[in-house]
């Protein structure tokens, strides 16, 4: 009897330390939130690069109060994919590492988008030399000034290539976590850019500068080619994965030529409970 009243008061201790020990946890990790990879939104701003052409063109060059100028043209993505890394144990510990990975394009380099010919800028009267200047949303330059020449002798088309910040968002979800060659994980999401405007530029004569005894009159129009936060949606890929087991896993975003674009970003373990 008195063997079995000391069980059971050893048994209740245990139970009850068990007990504060859980309800010390912190409510995501009782939940199991660090070691279960739900669905899950992952997003990082990264430079895109991006190359612009602008055909513009000029209306009533001998009328006054034109010239008037509109612009049109594409604007094309340097790219976007998404990196899935599966390793064998977590990082930071001192263990053999195995890692996979599978990469997924999902916007391809060169991607563009269209914008339509925006309402005619200027009025400023005479024949002005012209040029035009890109900049993001915010007025910072993008590119130099670019010479479009004079509206009575037709303009030239604008091209150049920089870098802008876009939001990359990736929606994460997965399938057969407990069944081999699982797990399986599918994408979708979309980018996000930061918006393009330009710069017309009028000045009365094709020397910004000046020389000595030369006035230079300038008058500037902006126009906005790309509004901030257009995006650009990928659809669910297929699934990526099949390395067995249950991986840790973590996502990192690629540009069009797989260079990285952010950090390497855990997104937890792929188990039954996915």
């Amino acid at each position: 009897m008195k063997h079995q009243t000391r069980a059971l008061l050893v048994s209740l201790i245990g139970l009850g330390l068990a007990l504060a020990a859980l309800s010390a946890l912190p409510l995501s990790a009782a939940g199991g939130s660090t070691d279960v990879l739900g669905p899950q939104t992952v997003s990082a701003t990264v430079a895109m690069p991006v190359d612009i052409h602008a055909e513009v063109t000029a209306m009533e060059c001998d009328n006054s109060p034109g010239p008037f100028i509109t612009v049109s043209g594409e604007l094309a993505v340097g790219g976007l994919a998404i990196q899935l890394i599966f390793q064998n144990n977590a990082k930071g510990t001192h263990t053999h590492v195995e890692e996979l990975t599978a990469t997924a394009v999902v916007i391809p380099a060169g991607e563009t988008i269209t914008f339509a010919k925006q309402p005619p800028l200027g009025g400023v009267g005479g024949n002005p030399f012209i040029w035009i200047q890109f900049t993001d949303a915010n007025g910072h330059p993008l590119s130099g000034e670019i010479f479009l020449g004079r509206c009575v002798q037709g303009l030239s088309a604008a091209d150049a290539s920089f870098v802008i910040a876009a939001l990359a968002t990736a929606v994460i979800e997965g399938a057969d976590c407990s069944n081999n060659p699982g797990p399986f994980i599918t994408l979708s999401g979309e980018i996000s850019l930061s918006g393009v405007s330009a710069n017309l530029i009028f000045r009365n004569n094709d020397n910004p500068v000046g020389g000595p005894h030369v006035h230079t009159e300038e008058a500037v129009f902006t126009v906005e080619l790309v509004p901030p936060g257009l995006d650009i949606r990928f659809p669910k890929q297929p699934p990526l994965g099949g390395v067995g087991g249950n991986p840790w896993i973590y996502l990192r975003f690629l540009d069009g030529n797989g260079n990285a674009l952010s950090e390497k970003m855990l997104l937890g373990r792929c188990v039954q409970d996915f």
